[in-house]
């Protein structure tokens, strides 16, 4: 959801109507949280086309953790609206994590503002199926290739969240893999029609539940609730933030 300034409600809650060719209407910009000057959580400056060090917390989560933890639960299937499910189209994405020295940070991009699709959103990289792919796996690795020249031998594919649907007609199917350094945003290659810039964002910040903001919004004449992570001056929302709510919840489940 873009900024703007508006319509804001006792309960927090922001208003977005959607017309039926699709064109979002929305005022108001999204209210600073805490954590976007915690020093736990801060990037020093903007980190778009350069990489930079994180300045974050150590999260505690380790590569062989975060497999544990995706291996070891059940993944629910996706719940979309009644009479949605027959017409629901596949996709898959890939949610990177970098694994720093200091803590895992999550590989963000924001999309172009040229697409004609959720233009300027915070997403993951990836896309919808081909018939070529072998599965989601394979389709998430080979779209993150094509959006962000992240080299499939550089991922290390840990474990899968639960598909989510999309207000779009997807059924996504979030593929989870790892990084090593070094690993520097200097490397990607990003494709200028689909991906404005690349970002890291702190795994802390994701995992910390009072950055999982609850917001409705009139949608279609449908009042819908999802979450909002505020991070600095970008708001992650829609489905990237369902996804990065299930990762968190997913990690913080006691062993």
């Amino acid at each position: 959801m873009r900024d703007g300034h508006g319509d804001r409600h006792g309960n927090g809650d922001i208003d977005l109507r959607i017309g039926r060719d699709g064109t979002r209407f929305y005022h108001g910009s999204p209210p600073r949280r805490k954590a976007d000057n915690d020093s736990r959580y801060r990037l020093p400056g903007r980190v778009a086309a350069a990489s930079a060090r994180i300045c974050s917390r150590n999260d505690g989560v380790t590569r062989a953790r975060l497999a544990a933890r995706l291996a070891g639960r059940t993944r629910r299937p996706a719940a979309p609206a009644p009479g949605k499910a027959d017409s629901l189209r596949d996709a898959a994405v890939l949610v990177p994590l970098i694994d720093r020295a200091d803590g895992m940070t999550v590989l963000l991009t924001r999309r172009s503002e040229r697409l004609d699709s959720h233009p300027g959103q915070i997403a993951f990289p990836g896309g919808r199926v081909d018939p070529g792919d072998r599965d989601a796996v394979d389709t998430a690795l080979r779209e993150t290739g094509e959006e962000v020249g992240l080299a499939r031998a550089r991922i290390d594919v840990v474990g899968r969240l639960d598909d989510c649907w999309t207000g779009t007609g997807f059924r996504v199917a979030p593929v989870v893999g790892v990084v090593s350094e070094p690993f520097s945003l200097d490397e990607l290659t990003l494709d200028d029609a689909e991906v404005a810039e690349a970002f890291e964002t702190p795994l802390a910040f994701v995992m910390d539940p009072a950055n999982h903001v609850r917001r409705t919004a009139v949608a279609r004449g449908m009042r819908r609730r999802f979450y909002v992570l505020p991070w600095g001056d970008r708001y992650i929302w829609g489905a990237t933030a369902h996804m990065l709510v299930d990762l968190s919840r997913a990690l913080r489940v006691p062993a």
